[in-house]
């Protein structure tokens, strides 16, 4: 799901992979992502994801640490978990296992553009409105919560008017979420959160 957001408004499109989702940015000031475009080496987890979580606080199991590269090509999560407890001690979770094939897509990039950020869409809602105890963001509650948190920065009634078919409305408002805080990469106001550096010179860091 990706939200382009300009002068002439939100213009939604699904785009397949992570090249597609690159040349429908294209001239975009800042693209944030939210999947892991660092992967650790090591024991470690990446500071970036242990912070994260701790920002989180009651919501932290919404952060999947990202597995080292190796685990990637894991067919089942049972393999996944054998190399992943070989690499780092632990287990890989199922759902960090299940958007797998989509950090492998992003980190099979030759190249990472500097404008395009990591970021992750619960972290930014609460950054965007830290007065808010956001409910689960799949309940009626949570959405709510979400588009009125949402509207201190764009207008819902036009963000949310012409969906590609198909969309979840969850996808819909973390997508938005992300492109806030690719907009404040762009101005110069976002916070880093992490500091790293993976094998790759690719930063692991979370933008929000």
């Amino acid at each position: 799901m990706v939200a382009r957001i300009g002068a002439a408004g939100v213009r939604w499109s699904v785009r397949p992979h992570a090249a597609a989702v690159l040349a429908a940015t294209a001239g975009c000031a800042a693209v944030g992502v939210d999947i892991p475009l660092g992967l650790p080496v090591g024991t470690a987890p990446r500071a970036c994801d242990v912070a994260t979580a701790r920002r989180l606080g009651r919501s932290r199991a919404s952060v999947f640490p990202a597995p080292p590269r190796p685990v990637l090509d894991a067919a089942t999560h049972d393999e996944a978990c054998v190399v992943a407890r070989a690499l780092t001690g632990r287990a890989i979770s199922l759902q960090a296992f299940h958007i797998g094939s989509k950090i492998r897509d992003w980190d099979a990039l030759a190249e990472l553009p500097e404008h395009v950020v990591e970021v992750h869409p619960e972290l930014s809602l609460r950054t965007l409105a830290p007065d808010v105890a956001f409910a689960a963001k799949r309940t009626a509650r949570g959405a709510g919560q979400r588009i009125a948190a949402l509207a201190r920065w764009v207008d819902p009634a036009v963000a949310l008017a012409d969906l590609p078919a198909g969309a979840r409305l969850d996808d819909v408002l973390d997508a938005l979420a992300a492109a806030w805080s690719a907009a404040r990469w762009a101005h110069g106001e976002a916070e880093e959160i992490g500091r790293e550096i993976d094998d790759r010179g690719r930063p692991m860091r979370v933008v929000c």
